[in-house]
């Protein structure tokens, strides 16, 4: 639980991030991203999580996660 709850902080400070240094290219950014149709977010969506899975799971081979 300690673990998690210290991921769920993590990732929220570093999306966090990118609205505090570039305000004004995160406003365009995500007004290009509102304009997106359902299957492209969806297909990024896929990618994203792909990506996050294979990350944990090289974190864990390698012995970095517990």
């Amino acid at each position: 639980m300690k673990l998690l709850l210290s991921l769920i902080g993590l990732v929220l400070v570093l999306e966090g991030l990118p609205y505090i240094v570039f305000p004004e290219l995160m406003r365009l950014w995500l007004t290009k991203i509102s304009s997106l149709d359902t299957t492209s977010l969806r297909i990024t969506g896929i990618i994203s999580v792909a990506i996050g899975l294979f990350i944990c799971f090289i974190a864990r081979k390698s012995g970095l996660l517990p």
